[in-house]
């Protein structure tokens, strides 16, 4: 029988990528250890949380958004506003230690991202300044707040406890400046077990 992954993807290559809640997903799995089959299913259970407890968020999502990549990256998550892709981190989805709720919020967080960038788009503002960028990354964690209450309390828990643990940061911390560079080569080291 054909696995979950492969019927997905269907027979032929050349067809477009996997759709997810409307969404195509871009997967990049560099970790033999991981499961396509695995990140995939944690992928759709985390989709399927937000179509059914912030369906506003999806469908923007399915508006704002080109893809939905999946590949090791030294966050859990980000927006590429020039592909309009939301990246979600392979290892991240891959964790049986959490529930889908902070791979769901973290997934609505990077669309909060995308809709910012679509408004901006739409309105011809360039990119934010540092400043807005703390307020950007409050409106996300403030979705990620909504969203983790409208949870059911076992699964929101600890949504809202690292959202509320994010807001009350200040402004440079919860909008920090990242070394791209450096963070890539540390996940690097680590992936090598150097770290």
């Amino acid at each position: 029988m054909a696995s979950w992954y492969s019927h997905l993807r269907g027979v032929n290559a050349r067809v477009a990528p996997p759709l997810l809640h409307g969404i195509a997903v871009e997967l990049r799995n560099t970790q033999p250890a991981i499961a396509n089959e695995a990140v995939l299913e944690r992928l759709a259970e985390s989709l399927a949380l937000v179509a059914t407890y912030a369906p506003e968020r999806l469908r923007h999502m399915q508006r704002d958004v080109r893809a939905i990549r999946v590949e090791r990256f030294p966050t859990r998550g980000a927006f590429l506003p020039g592909e309009r892709v939301i990246l979600t981190e392979l290892t991240f989805l891959a964790r049986r230690d959490i529930s889908a709720a902070p791979v769901a919020s973290s997934i609505l967080h990077e669309g909060v991202h995308a809709r910012v960038h679509a408004f901006r788009a739409r309105v011809g503002r360039g990119v934010p300044a540092a400043d807005d960028m703390a307020r950007e990354e409050r409106l996300c964690r403030r979705a990620e707040l909504s969203f983790g209450r409208r949870l059911p309390l076992a699964l929101g828990a600890p949504v809202v406890e690292r959202a509320l643990a994010s807001l009350a940061l200040a402004d440079h911390h919860v909008a920090p400046t990242v070394d791209w560079a450096l963070a890539r080569e540390r996940q690097e080291r680590v992936d090598r077990g150097e770290l």
